[in-house]
């Protein structure tokens, strides 16, 4: 048992730093000359940015197109493609091209990357992994190329192309429309059906996670020869994207809807469900949301997609398993039970944590942040959860932060795509067994 935790915790570790890494050599590029528009950046603004695409975000400090040279930007999406899918899984990727031998270390700490349920079979399922993702993004470029071809020229509109798959599938959020207005991400094309729906369904795929496709594409369309793990993911997924769809077009049907025809509703609305789970597009004025639809946001932003997908968040499965052990509760019931199938106590357990250190990682530097500057409590909010749950959808503040509160947005965005639980694992002290327990006692909760 102390060997796995150790191991586990040193796993932990090594993407820690391998992330931090990456995000400094970003950072150092965007810095170059040849990286901005005007020919010098801040330091701080490229950590920010290399941050941002690292941890597939999408908060930005600057106008993705109208700051960035072609340099820049390809740095950026470079970030985003190698954050999406993890450094280990990259690099374990070509260790494979170049028919390299994968040790049992590379393996764990891949296991621990890839957030799989078993090291059997990680090293198979990454090049699924790799390979489904550049399938996935190509058939993505394709179809937003019909779009974007005729308006951009084919050139800027196959480059166009090409970068908004990638980022939606990474649920990242970058998006290179300051061409047509700065920071407008794809508000122009809000009625456009193949625009729509291709990003929604590139973030859906994304946000699902590796497991789930494994599964499916082993067992196809047998739902009940399906793991677990991906019944829930599947089920919650749809279930979620439904009735928020609904809510959207409630709240917003007499707001940014107004004026549009039935069919820009509805997929205003449908977009709007999805790309808080964490994705960062927006195709109507975020800002301009009514309060309703922004708490409603904010608790999509802090569900956020799946385990092991290039989504942040507490995660779906999170979410359903305390849903389930507070009915349990309530239902005086000793087990927890889906879909014919007992959930162990660790599971909660770890789902417990994983609210409580994002809450209060949120809450946390919600207050520093107001504490400093005068901002809405709402906008502040929404700004520290769409960090931490690495979501990227702003009301607009990012850029009025001082150096402080970007800082703390930086921490937040890193320990949004290590997840909560890892980042504290990082700096937890050595576990020790007491050979001598303390005594029980009873007190009162709830």
């Amino acid at each position: 048992m102390k060997k796995t935790a150790k191991a586990k915790k040193t796993t932990t570790r090594v993407i820690a730093q391998g992330f931090a890494l990456i995000i400094l050599v970003g950072a150092l590029l965007l810095t170059l000359p040849i990286a901005t528009r005007t020919g010098e950046v801040n330091f701080l603004n490229a950590l920010f940015t290399a941050t941002s695409a690292t941890c597939v975000t999408g908060l930005v400090v600057a106008d993705t197109f109208q700051n960035w040279t072609i340099f820049g930007q390809i740095v950026i999406i470079s970030l985003i493609q190698i954050g999406g899918l993890g450094f280990m899984t990259v690099g374990v990727y070509i260790s494979i091209l170049l028919k390299r031998r994968i040790g049992l270390q590379e393996r764990e700490t891949l296991h621990e990357s890839v957030n799989t349920l078993e090291i059997a079979g990680v090293v198979r399922l990454v090049k699924r992994i790799v390979q489904g993702t550049f399938l996935i993004e190509g058939v993505g470029a394709l179809l937003l190329a019909t779009r974007f071809i005729p308006q951009f020229g084919v050139q800027k509109g196959i480059y166009y192309s090409i970068f908004h798959s990638i980022s939606a599938f990474c649920n990242a959020g970058f998006d290179l429309m300051g061409v047509q207005g700065e920071y407008s991400s794809l508000v122009s094309f809000e009625g456009d059906m193949i625009v729509n729906i291709t990003v929604i369904a590139l973030i859906l795929i994304g946000g699902i996670g590796f497991i789930v496709w494994n599964d499916i594409s082993t067992n196809k369309w047998h739902f009940k020869k399906y793991l677990l793990h991906t019944k829930i993911v599947l089920v919650t997924t749809l279930g979620l994207t439904v009735v928020t769809t609904v809510l959207f077009l409630l709240f917003e049907n007499n707001n940014v809807f107004q004026g549009m025809t039935p069919l820009e509703m509805l997929l205003g609305a449908l977009f709007s469900s999805v790309t808080p789970r964490t994705a960062g597009f927006n195709t109507v004025d975020t800002a301009a949301l009514t309060d309703a639809s922004k708490l409603l946001t904010m608790i999509l932003m802090f569900i956020g997609g799946s385990p092991g997908s290039t989504a942040g968040g507490a995660k779906t499965t999170t979410m359903v398993v305390l849903a389930f052990y507070a009915l349990a509760m309530i239902r005086n019931q000793e087990d927890i039970n889906l879909f014919g199938r007992r959930l162990t106590s660790d599971v909660v357990k770890k789902a417990n944590a994983v609210v409580v250190i994002n809450l209060t990682l949120a809450f946390t530097a919600a207050m520093v942040i107001m504490a400093m500057q005068t901002i809405p409590f709402t906008d502040v909010m929404f700004e520290v959860l769409s960090a931490i749950n690495t979501v990227g959808m702003s009301t607009g503040i990012t850029r009025d932060l001082n150096l402080i509160s970007r800082i703390l947005i930086i921490v937040l965005m890193y320990c949004g795509r290590l997840g909560s639980l890892s980042f504290a694992l990082v700096f937890a002290q050595k576990s020790t067994t007491d050979n001598v327990r303390q005594p029980q006692e009873r007190i009162i909760v709830g």
